[in-house]
């Protein structure tokens, strides 16, 4: 599961390397391939459980996996009970064992893709008043330091060494990080556990050293009023659920702090943020579906938060404000693809709003970014996404000219509002990202950087496409692919298929380094953008959801299928890639066709998605009904969600090869759910193919915090897709 949709803006830091392409054409078939032999897996105990909702009775043996005291393990990993941590340390250590074979393998996976890393990288100074703040690594650093510099002339000011302050930590990641108006005070947001239960701190930015008390259980994000003294942030409930805004006066203790909103819906999550011209501080509570904003003067921070409109169903809002009135983006007045709206400050109620950029079908508005003189929106039509930009006085918009044919964009805030200068990043499949500044005025834009790949990189050696596969119903998928130039196109090369598909993400096609390290290995890498995003607009995403959802694999199939008759690939030759919701994806499709798979990989699956969305007490669970059903309440979804939940499907029949991955700490797919998925996999299928379980016993839903410590993940998941498929070609260094 993931937490509320929004949109996703490219920062990618992955960079590249540059090799001989090499394939074999005569690779032998999955079903030729065994793993290093190894004792036999373990097996979890069977403990029938009778679960029954609207009559209906379901057997649930593994459901013991559970923690009953799940909510202290988020906070202390070492509460788990003896019994689980020891069937989960089993799994870890037959997965070690069986895959050792591939030791020397992963060492190679994960050298080439450090190798791409530029080690020293740093992002493009943002100028605030007399300051431009940064971000950089060090050569051999795992996490982020914070910088700021008076002009280009100036020595540079370390504001938080992140290798620093995670020494000593088994995990560490710092989230949220704001400075103070003033430019006197700094907070931050730290994860000492991988649960993003979040402890924020604050920092003299004077004498370096922190100050006050941790403030516990925060959410993560966090936003200064303007006197630099009062810092506003949310806190999560027992269940991990956001669900306070707090007003904290610096130096002062946390039990001291005020209460500013309290959600009582457990359907809605709390968050909150700092608007773009430093006026307000914005307040969200929303589920997938519906929102409602309330606005804090940010000038007067004790002054009570003013609702904008109310919480209407299915209403969702989010806003700009600009001098005495407020820019709305909302798919209000059936604007399913959503539209522009403006209301006057003072009285922004829903009555009051009048469309300025008016609903257009088949265009769907992603986000906007307001600055003193233009609004900047990014949208998407036709799959591909675009920038526009809009006078506010005048009207007038222009857009943002590309030339690829598949690429992907995002807007980056800064800490200016009144400018003329728009940032902005661009990247495709086989161009590295890159950022501009864009003078909104000239219409003109300068390079401000490039992602380098120290390994090097040549554009010219890959190709990168789109193709539409024509689903079971008439629809047409976009499929984007990458492979090397000398890949033959005869139906022999291997194809590693990843799809997502949920809460209306669009997956963007833009510059991944990891991926060339299958990519040179012959491999032809396929994103399919099927229903369940908003990569064809939200009726693309309504089309994926509640009581529609079949069409979210269906699509997925097609997408394999399409492969085959354009002798991309052949049966068999399709590894499939899904985490998260995506997850739940390559599990449903691996009961459902698993002919077609030559090898399944579930990162941290939401597999026991009936299970789950029965249990109210869970984190996300009341605000995802909205987007699978409530099986509690409605027996028609009850029904539905069986119909596909993977666990609930597995069947008697042979499977591919499945990795699956988990993160004890994990408060978005809890780490039973891969767990129970592996267990009934094992009790069931027919043949003696590989299954593997590697728990991160000190990592939630992200995995490792460290950059270096997420390619050894992620070699092991390469290594295992390359074993498995037989197709392993030795790159020409």
């Amino acid at each position: 599961m993931t937490a509320s949709p929004s949109i996703t803006r490219l920062n990618s830091t992955d960079l590249m390397r540059d090799m001989e392409h090499s394939v074999e054409k005569s690779s032998p078939k999955v079903s030729d391939i065994s793993m290093t032999a190894a004792p036999e897996p373990p097996k979890a105990d069977c403990r029938p459980v009778t679960i029954t909702y609207h009559g209906r009775d379901r057997i649930d043996n593994y459901a013991w996996l559970k923690d009953a005291n799940w909510q202290e393990v988020m906070r202390d990993p070492s509460k788990l009970k003896k019994e689980i941590r020891t069937h989960l340390e089993a799994e870890n250590s037959h997965t070690e064992l069986a895959m050792s074979g591939t030791k020397q393998l992963q060492a190679t996976l994960t050298k080439e893709m450090r190798g791409r890393l530029e080690e020293d990288e740093a992002s493009v100074p943002a100028k605030d008043g007399a300051y431009e703040y940064s971000t950089r690594f060090e050569t051999g650093g795992q996490h982020p330091i914070f910088c700021r510099r008076r002009d280009q002339r100036s020595s540079e000011e370390v504001l938080l060494h992140g290798d620093e302050e995670a020494e000593g930590q088994s995990y560490f990641k710092i989230s949220g990080c704001a400075h103070s108006t003033d430019h006197s005070r700094l907070a931050y947001a730290v994860d000492l556990k991988g649960s993003e239960r979040f402890q924020v701190r604050v920092r003299d930015l004077i004498t370096g050293k922190d100050i006050g008390t941790k403030i516990e259980d925060a959410k993560g994000d966090i936003a200064w009023a303007n006197d630099g003294k009062t810092l506003f942030y949310t806190m999560l409930d027992d269940n991990h659920r956001p669900f306070r805004v707090m007003r904290h006066t610096v130096n002062m203790e946390q039990k001291s702090d005020d209460l500013i909103y309290e959600e009582a819906d457990p359907g809605f999550f709390v968050s909150l943020e700092k608007c773009q011209s430093g006026q307000f501080i914005i307040i969200s509570a929303h589920d997938h579906t519906t929102s409602e904003i309330h606005l804090i003067d940010a000038n007067d921070p004790h002054s009570p938060p003013e609702i904008v409109t109310p919480r209407k169903m299915n209403i969702e809002y989010s806003v700009a404000p600009v001098g005495e009135k407020l820019l709305i983006l909302t798919n209000a007045d059936d604007a399913e693809d959503f539209k522009i709206v403006e209301a006057p400050l003072r009285n922004p109620n829903r009555e009051n709003w009048k469309d300025v950029v008016p609903h257009e079908p088949g265009r769907l508005i992603r986000t906007i970014l307001e600055f003193a003189n233009h609004l900047v929106r990014l949208e998407r039509v036709d799959g591909l996404p675009r920038i526009i930009i809009r006078e506010i006085i005048t009207g007038a918009e222009h857009t943002i000219e590309f030339d690829e044919e598949v690429y992907e964009l995002g807007v980056l805030p800064g800490y200016e509002f009144d400018t003329n200068t728009l940032r902005f990043t661009y990247s495709s499949m086989t161009t590295p990202l890159r950022t501009y500044d864009y003078n909104m005025v000239k219409q003109s834009r300068e390079l401000r950087k490039e992602q380098k790949v120290p390994s090097g990189h040549r554009s010219e050696d890959y190709v990168t496409r789109r193709l539409m596969a024509p689903s079971h119903d008439g629809a047409l998928v976009p499929v984007s692919i990458l492979y090397h130039k000398n890949t033959p196109l005869d139906g022999t090369a291997p194809v590693l298929l990843y799809g997502y598909g949920s809460y209306g993400l669009a997956m963007p096609a833009s510059f991944s380094t990891n991926i060339f390290s299958m990519v040179e290995r012959g491999f032809i890498y396929a994103i399919a953008h099927i229903r369940g995003g908003t990569e064809k607009g939200y009726g693309w995403y309504l089309e994926g959801k509640l009581n529609k959802k079949e069409n979210t694999f269906l699509d997925f199939i097609a997408s394999a299928e399409h492969l085959i008759s354009k002798h991309f690939t052949s049966a068999e030759r399709i590894a499939i890639h899904g985490g998260s919701a995506g997850g739940l994806l390559i599990g449903t499709c691996a009961n459902l066709r698993p002919d077609l798979w030559g090898a399944v990989v579930g990162e941290v699956p939401f597999v026991d998605v009936l299970t789950t969305m029965c249990d109210a007490e869970l984190p996300l669970t009341p605000p995802e009904w909205p987007e699978w059903g409530n099986p509690i309440e409605d027996a028609d979804a009850y029904d539905y969600i069986h119909s596909y939940s993977p666990i609930e499907n597995v069947k008697e029949q042979a499977y591919p090869p499945i990795l699956a991955t988990a993160g004890l700490t994990d408060p978005r797919v809890t780490y039973w759910e891969p767990a129970k998925w592996i267990a009934k996999l094992r009790a069931t299928k027919t043949d003696k193919k590989p299954l593997y379980l590697r728990t991160n016993m000190e990592a939630g839903h992200a995995g490792a915090a460290g950059r270096f410590d997420r390619l050894e993940e992620k070699a092991l998941i390469y290594a295992f897709l390359l074993e498995v498929m037989g197709f392993n070609p030795r790159p020409n260094v």
